[in-house]
């Protein structure tokens, strides 16, 4: 009877740990997201928000979509910034755009390109002008300075890394000096190119995509990273200049499962 008894105890605890496991990685990390807060500001007097969405993957609009826009809204921030990989096929720009249109449209977005915009032979065209019509920019290797809060603030957007054209060289062409400069390249290792390039510019920050922090990982052993990933996972790098952050994104690639890499939203003051 002891034997059937732990028998028993040990069958139902292996199948309650699979349970544990797919309903984590099936729903859990996917779809209850992880809000995160950096204070990166030089002075408490007029800080800009800034809210990174990054790694999309746009399939069908859902639920926690809505709740990702409803959030946004009352949080107020000055700028949104949309890494890349927003949709993997032209079909899909409908239903970014019925998120994008959630969203306050009072408040300026700029998006830069991922791989998938490429590898889907989506319609970049069509991205932009939907893009266009929710307030945001679609920047391909380009600039745009805007004012706010009495700062001056510059956006560069680099085409991606792999799948597109990406030049730096050409994204900083006829750039106005601000106070405050932020670089959009979604794939982290193009970060060692731009560190080279960049000169005497001044780069506060440079805000990545495109690993999903691994999307599967194991007690901190990543199986598979990217092209693209470099060194980089997820995450700060503050070892050099200039700091960058990687988004664990929202969306999934290839398998539509996270384990060890919930998804993301960052949000920053700057």
């Amino acid at each position: 009877m002891t034997n059937f008894t732990r028998r028993k105890f040990i069958k139902r605890s292996v199948l309650a740990s699979i349970g544990f496991v797919l309903l984590d990685a099936f729903w859990y990390e996917k779809y209850v997201i992880d809000w995160n807060y950096f204070d990166i500001s030089k002075s408490d007097k007029n800080k800009i928000k800034i809210i990174q969405i990054s790694d999309l993957h746009f399939e069908q609009l859902k639920y926690f979509h809505k709740s990702i826009a409803k959030k946004i809204n009352a949080k107020k921030p000055d700028l949104i910034v949309i890494t890349g990989d927003s949709v993997d096929e032209t079909e899909k720009i409908k239903a970014l755009n019925e998120f994008l249109q959630l969203i306050d449209n009072s408040i300026k977005k700029y998006a830069i390109t991922g791989n998938w915009e490429y590898w889907g032979h989506v319609d970049l065209t069509k991205l932009k002008n939907t893009y266009f019509k929710n307030n945001c920019d679609l920047l391909i290797n380009e600039n745009r300075t805007t004012s706010i809060r009495d700062r001056e603030i510059s956006i560069i957007g680099i085409d991606d890394y792999i799948g597109g054209n990406a030049d730096f060289e050409k994204a900083i062409e006829k750039l106005k000096q601000a106070e405050t400069t932020i670089v959009l390249s979604h794939c982290p290792e193009h970060r060692d190119i731009i560190t080279k390039q960049k000169g005497h510019l001044n780069i506060d920050l440079v805000l990545s995509g495109h690993t999903h922090g691994g999307q599967i990982t194991f007690l901190g052993i990543v199986p598979f990273k990217p092209q693209g990933s470099g060194k980089y996972l997820k995450g700060w790098y503050k070892e050099s200049e200039p700091k960058m952050y990687i988004s664990k994104g929202i969306g999934t690639s290839i398998l539509p499962i996270r384990f060890g890499a919930r998804a993301e939203m960052v949000e920053i003051d700057i």
